[in-house]
């Protein structure tokens, strides 16, 4: 039973972080509601919120680690992907939300993370329904209201290191509707900014105890492999197919998790 819960995970693991680096996300808006739902289907595990959470948080580490080296390694192919003063506004804020979140959550229920990963969800499928307004061109000469970024990001932090995610789902929106970052731009930079999320969102899970080790350790290992081939296949895919792909995805998400809280 113990090799299926191991190879189970690893196969979770691989599919979040391959999305991860496919659209820039670290991975938990997928990876949550399989870890709550999938190992309980198949009868392998059962594992709380807090537990998810946990796991979730360490796989959006290593994911979001994993892809950020990735787009490094094409960064220098044409325009920059990943930039540098954004990643630094909004990646410092939300590392102190994500510390805070996520120390907040030992004292949280089940329920309560589920209800604050829904609302999360909807918020996000609400904002991906906005037109993008960003261009797609000169990515090096891109501006932004800091104003609107520092303190979105760290409130992003907040309530992603609660339910251990990056925050990528609902920061893409973010970037690409309120602060009219270009798309590929957008996924790149994101990317690089959940992983700072993730930094203090792992501080913080490690002082609430509901660490399964091992569970842990597989997903983090599918983590490291799936992220480089999802950025791989990011560079390949056209810009709105990656738009809708995540709007499909929130949005799937969100319907399975409210259907939970409900029934």
């Amino acid at each position: 039973m113990e090799v299926l819960l191991f190879v189970l995970m690893l196969i979770l693991g691989l599919i979040g972080s391959f999305f991860s680096g496919l659209l820039g996300i670290g991975g938990a808006i997928i990876n949550y509601p399989l870890l709550l739902f999938v190992p309980d289907w198949l009868g392998v595990a059962h594992f709380t919120a807090q537990e998810v959470s946990s796991i979730s948080m360490f796989q959006v580490f290593f994911a979001s680690l994993s892809g950020v080296l990735a787009f490094r390694k094409r960064n220098g192919k044409g325009s920059p992907l990943i930039h540098k003063g954004l990643v630094k506004d909004m990646g410092i804020s939300i590392l102190f939300g994500s510390l805070i979140g996520a120390f907040v959550s030992r004292y949280l229920s089940g329920e309560s993370i589920n209800f604050v990963y829904g609302i999360l969800a909807v918020v996000a499928v609400i904002l991906m329904l906005i037109k993008n307004k960003g261009s797609e061109e000169a990515a090096q000469e891109i501006s932004y209201n800091r104003g609107i970024a520092i303190p979105s990001a760290f409130v992003v932090g907040i309530v992603s290191g609660i339910v251990g995610a990056g925050g990528a789902f609902v920061l893409i929106p973010i970037m690409l509707t309120v602060l009219k970052i270009p798309t590929r731009v957008t996924i790149a930079s994101s990317l690089a900014i959940v992983f700072i999320s993730a930094i203090g969102g792992v501080l913080g899970k490690l002082t609430t105890g509901h660490i399964p080790v091992w569970p842990v350790l597989f997903t983090v290992i599918g983590s490291v492999i799936g992220a480089p081939l999802g950025s791989r296949v990011s560079a390949k895919i056209n810009i709105n197919l990656l738009r809708y792909g995540l709007l499909i995805l929130i949005a799937a998400t969100a319907i399975k998790i409210w259907s939970e809280i409900l029934l």
